[in-house]
């Protein structure tokens, strides 16, 4: 089954949207969602304090400015195409 990085911290509203963007995405696409605390990690707090929430779908990274339904939906149907 596809995995989708999800990149958050803990009392993040934005972080919450980009959350229920990815539970209505699964209805529709098969994932799994593997969620990381970018706070657990010095190595994801350096690279994605000032952007999250962040989604990486097979490689491409989405930050939060970016991330949509219609876009994350496009990029899943493209994937499941290829």
């Amino acid at each position: 089954m596809r995995r989708i990085l999800f990149y958050t911290k803990a009392h993040c509203p934005l972080c919450d949207e980009v959350e229920a963007i990815l539970d209505l995405l699964q209805r529709v696409h098969p994932f799994d969602v593997e969620v990381r605390d970018i706070e657990t990690c010095d190595e994801w707090l350096e690279a994605y304090q000032m952007v999250i929430p962040v989604v990486e779908i097979e490689g491409r990274t989405f930050a939060y400015e970016a991330i949509s339904y219609d876009v994350l939906d496009h990029v899943l149907q493209e994937s499941t195409a290829n």
